[in-house]
């Protein structure tokens, strides 16, 4: 591949995952609650993964040629989202470690399920899937020594990437300046369920116009 187009395709994707959303949201919950930033993380890259995948196969094209599937899929994402966020905004950081025993509290904080929410909360992001159907394929090239699969991947890879460095550096930073400040950490807390239960609404907003744009 060539190193423009790699160079170009990082930029943009830099400026993509630098824009606060649900992701953001996500891993300054998971820098309040304790050490499950690395699987919060993880857990949403192996979901970019899993979409990578999708759109190197050619599948993502075909999913985003049937509206139901979509539609399916921003529900279900809008949905989770909404339950996250609630559950965020209703028992933020701060109370979570003062009200729960040990016991339920090493339940919230399982490592196994910070990563299966992380997972959740990126593959099944419809806004995903169409990103990358419609970004990825423009920086490829046939003939250019790769298949254009393989070169999916590596640019989903790069994207993984810029994803990694910049979700650990939001949730470890947000760790390291609120852990010493419980009052602003659930302020905080509460403020990123409140974005998860935005981006839910906006999610189901869409769908409503699409629906009544067809009606």
């Amino acid at each position: 591949m060539q190193a423009s187009l790699l160079t170009a395709f990082w930029i943009v994707s830099f400026s993509l995952v630098m824009v606060p959303g649900a992701d953001w949201a996500y891993a300054i919950s998971a820098g309040l609650r304790g050490r499950v930033v690395a699987p919060a993380v993880g857990g949403m890259l192996l979901g970019y993964l899993a979409i990578t995948l999708v759109v190197a196969a050619g599948v993502g094209t075909l999913v985003t040629s049937v509206p139901a599937v979509l539609s399916v899929l921003t529900v279900a994402g809008g949905a989770y989202l909404l339950w996250l966020g609630v559950k965020t905004l209703m028992r933020p950081a701060s109370q979570l470690s003062a009200d729960d025993g040990p016991g339920q509290a090493a339940g919230q904080n399982s490592r196994q399920g910070w990563a299966l929410r992380g997972f959740a909360i990126s593959g099944l992001n419809p806004k995903a899937i169409l990103l990358f159907v419609a970004l990825l394929p423009q920086f490829t090239r046939p003939g250019a020594g790769w298949s254009v699969s393989v070169q999916i991947v590596v640019l989903g890879a790069l994207h993984m990437l810029n994803c990694a460095s910049v979700y650990s550096v939001v949730g470890l930073g947000s760790k390291a300046v609120l852990s010493t400040r419980p009052k602003a950490a659930r302020i905080v807390s509460q403020l990123s369920g409140a974005a998860m239960i935005v981006v839910a609404v906006l999610l189901f907003a869409e769908q409503v116009f699409a629906f009544a744009r067809h009606t």
